[in-house]
């Protein structure tokens, strides 16, 4: 792995960016630092939404094993970040996965990588603020319902997307306060909850409680695995911003590594300090105890330091949803700018005064609201919303690793400022092999007694998005439209 002493070529690669990392034409400014670019993927990840939101779910189906999870996707992931650092540092342009498509393979490849990314990152902003929303309800005092639950989505949805209009700096500003705030939650509740009410060693961590019946554990450890697959995503966030970053392509693939080692010891620290301090695992196993997070807060820190813990935990929330929003208004920004979508005059308008793109995050905020409201008639919805967020990020992924594997078959030799040298082929084959593989566990059908259409809901709605995206691409031929640099990563012999 090696990181290169010259800039990055936009002539070498055939990238459209300049010799400092700028892309020509772009409206963005180069307002956001590397702290905050950091900062950002580290919100976006957010090791306190993901642990706080499934710990529930994954003690229940896998017992404390589940803790292992987080190893499991964190390795994944990580051969994932070094794969997009690489391609990312020769293309700093908005918008992620669908540039990095774009020059890897080309038009059409590019159009449905963003399709999809975009539905899975509308969807995440739903999941992430339906998961605050029993929060916001104990921390105000009234008890959580499925209704309040929506409402208080909506109200943090809107609250999030106020602040990514102020602009980038607002956005650095928020994201460097989420930053502090998962710290808190991660590291001091943690700490306190191991110094006073502690009430397992670690040897739990291999002790299923049963959680597997009378067959093997694998598929009951596989099942609880969806918190590690929902934890390790979100250092994409960092080049998705890259137009407002100086020097990106040292930045940014920086910025992805560090928040996949720092985020995930995050999380996995915040997930062993609440696992040993639940005191009653079979309670959650059979179900009788489905908020042992919020139990076992009010047990430790009594009712007011609870709800200052949870104060603290809402932030989390809330700067997740802010990271999240602005990675979506820069996907479907960059989307317009292309021509590459309906609406594209209107989506592409930039908010000068405050370099934002405001009908771009107008977008990204209406869409998650009207899915908060559509999962009143779904039963278990934080599950199955949260599934099919997961499915859709890792999808999108593994489009834009495919096809630097294409590409690098091909004879794409990566030109940015950071290149994996010899490694890029076994590590770029490695994150592919990974995420099929966790693909194919995330659709897994786990419930056989359940309706067939409930049984396979994800895999069903991921098809759905798919085919009315290849229905409109075809259609409309927008995909074609734009004449920005496309393939151009291979040689021009070998496209």
């Amino acid at each position: 792995m090696t990181t290169a002493n010259t800039p990055a070529d936009g002539a070498a690669g055939g990238g459209s960016e300049s010799g400092d990392g700028s892309v020509p034409g772009s409206e963005f400014r180069k307002d956001m630092g590397p702290w905050a670019n950091f900062a950002l993927g580290f919100t976006y990840l957010s090791p306190v939404v993901s642990t706080y939101t499934l710990f529930a779910t994954a003690l229940g189906e896998g017992g404390p094993p589940m803790v292992w999870a987080f190893v499991l996707a964190g390795c994944g992931q990580f051969l994932v970040a070094l794969v997009f650092g690489e391609v990312v540092a020769q293309f700093p342009i908005a918008g992620g996965v669908y540039p990095w498509a774009r020059h890897l393979w080309g038009k059409r490849w590019a159009w449905m990588t963003g399709w999809i990314y975009m539905w899975a990152l509308l969807v995440t902003i739903t999941s992430v603020a339906y998961g605050a929303g029993p929060y916001i309800a104990l921390l105000i005092g009234f008890t959580p319902t499925v209704h309040t639950t929506v409402l208080c989505t909506v109200v943090l949805i809107i609250v999030a997307v106020l602040i990514n209009y102020a602009g980038t700096k607002w956005l650095s500003a928020a994201a460097v306060i989420g930053f502090g705030a998962e710290l808190i939650g991660a590291l001091i509740v943690g700490i306190y909850l191991l110094a006073t009410h502690r009430a397992h060693n670690l040897g739990v961590i291999f002790d299923t409680y049963g959680t597997e019946g009378d067959g093997s554990y694998l598929p009951v450890f596989l099942a609880a695995a969806i918190i590690g697959f929902y934890q390790y995503y979100g250092f994409e966030a960092c080049g998705d911003t890259a137009e407002e970053v100086e020097h990106p392509g040292r930045v940014i693939p920086k910025a992805m590594r560090r928040t996949i080692y720092v985020g995930g010891a995050a999380a996995t620290f915040t997930c062993l300090s609440l696992l040993l301090s639940v005191t009653d695992y079979r309670a959650v196993v059979s179900g009788k105890d489905t908020d042992p997070v919020v139990h076992l807060l009010y047990d430790a820190l009594g009712e007011v330091g609870a709800r200052l813990v949870m104060a603290v935990v809402l932030i989390s929330f809330l700067s997740c949803t802010i990271s999240l929003q602005a990675a979506a208004g820069r996907l479907i920004y960059s989307y317009a700018r292309d021509q590459m979508i309906v609406g594209h005059r209107l989506l592409r308008k930039f908010a000068h005064a405050r370099a934002v793109p405001g009908w771009a995050l107008f977008v990204s905020a209406v869409i998650p609201a009207i899915i908060a409201f559509g999962s009143l008639v779904s039963e278990d919805a934080l599950t199955k919303i949260v599934s099919f967020a997961i499915l859709g990020i890792y999808a999108s992924f593994q489009m834009v690793v495919l096809a630097a594997l294409r590409a690098r078959l091909k004879g794409w030799k990566p030109s940015g400022e950071y290149r994996l040298g010899r490694w890029g082929l076994l590590v770029n084959a490695g994150a592919l092999a990974y995420g099929i593989f966790a693909i194919i566990n995330i659709c897994w059908a786990r419930t056989p007694e359940a309706a067939w259409y409930d049984n396979y809901i994800v895999l069903l709605c991921g098809g759905v998005v798919v085919l009315v995206g290849v229905i409109y691409m075809f259609t409309t031929h927008h995909y074609g439209r734009s004449d920005a640099p496309c393939g151009d990563a291979i040689p021009e012999s070998r496209r």
